[in-house]
């Protein structure tokens, strides 16, 4: 035990030395002071037996929970991406449908008013050519009614002077 208490007097901390030992390294190098000796080894081994059981549980516990910090952090992301592509699709197809139907809803309106003004005006220059050809055709049957009665009048009036001139003339 002599030897324990000379070797801890070396080291002025046991935990250094613990951690030192759990991780690997059997040779202590603390201020500089190698130590190698046999006593200083079993004291090492007395000193590190329970505190490598801890340090390697803790050190287990401490990866486990990384490992699962990881995980949980990776499929809370990948559910939380599929939440989100959901949501920011479903969002999105609904501003596009909105912008769409008005787009839609602009562009039949137009649509259905250029062709039903074209046909209205179709129809309409039609009915116009109709109504504007009958009244020309009854204007123009006006005018040429009374042009013919006139001229006929005319060629009778001279036809039936002439007619009643030859008659007195022949009496």
């Amino acid at each position: 035990m002599g030897g324990l208490k000379r070797h801890m007097k070396i080291h002025n901390n046991n935990q250094k030395a613990a951690v030192a030992h759990a991780i690997g390294l059997f040779n202590c190098n603390i201020y500089g002071k190698q130590c190698q000796s046999l006593v200083g080894l079993k004291s090492h081994i007395k000193i590190l037996w329970p505190s490598s059981i801890y340090l390697s549980i803790y050190l287990s516990i401490y990866v486990f929970t990384i490992y699962l910090s990881i995980y949980l952090s990776i499929s809370v992301c990948s559910y939380l991406s599929i939440y989100l592509s959901i949501y920011l699709s479903i969002y999105l197809s609904i501003s596009v449908f909105s912008y769409l139907s008005i787009y839609l809803n602009l562009f039949i309106s137009i649509y259905l008013y250029i062709y039903l003004s074209q046909s209205l005006h179709i129809y309409l220059s039609q009915f116009v050519h109709i109504y504007l050809s009958i009244s020309v055709f009854s204007y123009l049957s006006i005018y040429l009614s009374e042009s013919v009665h006139i001229y006929l009048s005319i060629y009778l009036s001279i036809y039936l002077s002439q007619s009643v001139l030859s008659i007195y003339l022949s009496i």
